[in-house]
């Protein structure tokens, strides 16, 4: 009896050793190191590109404003991964180009527009019935005819 309890126990312990967390890195995470190169008023958008590179997406309704959004995620088995670090960074420009404002947004998702347009796609759209329906007959329609499958008689 002790040696099964104890064959739990390592087996047990085994199996939760083997879950070691997957970590991911998504976007652009901006360090404080990058930032400090950058002065509103003198920096153009050359300058954040050179600085901090492409940033993440841009304003739907306005180009001058560049946000760069980085995050990291930790996944445990098969658990849906979840957000350990993030960190959103808004920098503005005037309409010449110079950069007004650099500013870390935090985590207020809510702030960023974003278009809620869908991408239509073309094709058809087809029920499960007509699926079931259409291919009825389609298939081995040779074989059923009495003809050879390599052709030959």
């Amino acid at each position: 009896m002790k040696n099964s309890h104890l064959a739990l126990i390592l087996a047990a312990l085994l199996a939760t050793s083997a879950c070691a967390p997957t970590v991911a890195n998504r976007g652009n995470m901006i360090k404080d190191h990058q930032l400090v190169t950058l002065q509103p008023g003198t920096s153009t958008k050359s300058d954040v590109l050179r600085a901090l590179g492409s940033p993440t997406t841009q304003d739907a309704f306005d180009e001058n404003q560049w946000y760069y959004i980085g995050q990291v995620t930790s996944k445990k088995g098969v658990l849906d991964p979840k957000v350990t670090d993030e960190r959103i960074i808004l920098v503005s420009f005037n309409q010449e180009g110079i950069m007004d404002t650099i500013k870390d947004v935090g985590g207020d998702r809510e702030s960023i527009p974003f278009e809620r347009r869908k991408t239509p796609t073309s094709g058809n759209e087809v029920t499960v019935m007509q699926q079931f329906f259409g291919n009825l007959g389609r298939f081995n329609s040779d074989t059923m005819r009495g003809a050879s499958p390599t052709g030959g008689m």
